[in-house]
């Protein structure tokens, strides 16, 4: 195969963990036969220092014409100050939104090694394997901003048809897994979570009955996540409670560092993620957990360009790392591997994996 990989590396740690993500990339298609031609611009608050920009027209034509995007982080405290007209999250929001990116894609799966890093009881812990489905491009985010005197104002908004859109699309992944949709809102008090909950309900009846779908409201979500969530197969929800349950969804897994995130819309092109920031007070000491980019390296490889087999060597080989103990800082490891050796530690394991499968085609 052939594809045309737009790798945006962004700010703070976001450049440590893209180079381990390409590095995965490069020899996935080695393994594999693939030409993945891989050229990287600039994001977020490197692309203001730049060019003034957080998301430059030849970034935003480049994506266009990628068969995905590879994603790092953006964002830091020197772009931060209040009264900034302009911010390196911009240019993400922009970048979604001009893609397209309607669902955001979170999956939650707890390794059993790494279960005692989480602050949750690891018996809540075994067998939690869950999909946040965050709608990305719609609600408080995109809505008209203004500010006049003492008051300010964001304005939450939904039509029908993005909610219906992100709920299909939740709907429709859950065919592939367990047949279960939570569908997340705050109905008692938002006419926005009103709509949102009328049409879930009517997507969930009249396309997917085979789907069962209940409703939660976020608040009480909220709690079931970490009490119960085993009890959640797909979650979906509007675009700021999903932005607050998937860093809350991050502690069941013992860390940000180790998710991944794919965000998709209609078209081929995707953009891949770790759900984690650019988390500027540990950048350049080379200690940041790769895993999460890593990862998305499979969720690209999967939805962008459909190779299963090469996206679930990848998985393999970040399960097997951590089954050999080769845990970052973030997870508490008296001894922590940084950046280099998890990375060294993953294409150790995909080589064998690879060639394992290799052998038996």
């Amino acid at each position: 195969m052939h594809a045309e990989i737009a790798v945006l590396p962004g700010d703070g740690i976001g450049p440590e963990v893209t180079a381990a993500a390409v590095a995965v990339l490069n020899a996935v298609a080695r393994h594999h036969g693939h030409m993945f031609n891989l050229h990287e611009y600039a994001i977020g608050g490197a692309a203001i220092d730049a060019c003034g920009d957080p998301l430059p027209a030849a970034t935003l034509v480049a994506c266009r014409d990628a068969d995905a995007v590879l994603l790092g982080a953006v964002g830091g405290p020197k772009w931060s100050a209040p009264e900034a007209k302009v911010r390196p999250e911009q240019g993400l929001l922009t970048l979604r939104k001009a893609l397209g990116l309607y669902a955001n894609l979170r999956p939650v799966q707890p390794h059993p090694a790494t279960l005692g890093a989480s602050p949750i009881k690891p018996h809540l812990l075994a067998g939690v394997d869950l999909l946040v489905v965050r709608e990305l491009t719609g609600g408080i985010y995109f809505g008209e901003k203004s500010r006049d005197g003492d008051i300010a104002r964001d304005v939450c908004e939904y039509s029908v048809a993005e909610v219906e859109r992100v709920v299909r699309r939740a709907c429709t992944l859950a065919r592939q897994r367990r047949g279960h949709v939570t569908s997340v809102d705050k109905a008692n008090v938002l006419e926005t979570s009103r709509l949102w909950r009328e049409v879930a309900t009517r997507v969930a009846r009249d396309e997917f009955p085979d789907i069962t779908l209940e409703h939660q409201l976020v608040d009480s979500m909220a709690m079931h996540l970490l009490s119960k969530p085993r009890a959640f197969d797909v979650v979906v929800t509007e675009n700021m409670f999903g932005d607050i349950l998937t860093d809350e969804a991050s502690m069941l897994a013992g860390s940000m560092g180790l998710l991944p995130s794919a965000s998709l819309g209609d078209g081929r092109v995707g953009l891949y993620e770790p759900i984690h920031g650019s988390a500027p007070d540990i950048a350049g000491r080379g200690i940041a957990n790769p895993i999460g980019a890593i990862l998305s390296v499979a969720l690209l490889l999967r939805h962008s360009l459909g190779l299963d087999a090469e996206a679930s060597c990848v998985e393999q080989a970040v399960s097997a790392t951590l089954d050999d103990g080769v845990f970052g800082a973030d997870l508490g490891a008296a001894t922590p591997a940084n950046t280099v050796a998890i990375t060294r530690a993953v294409l150790h394991r995909l080589d064998s994996h690879c060639q394992v499968a290799e052998l038996r085609d």
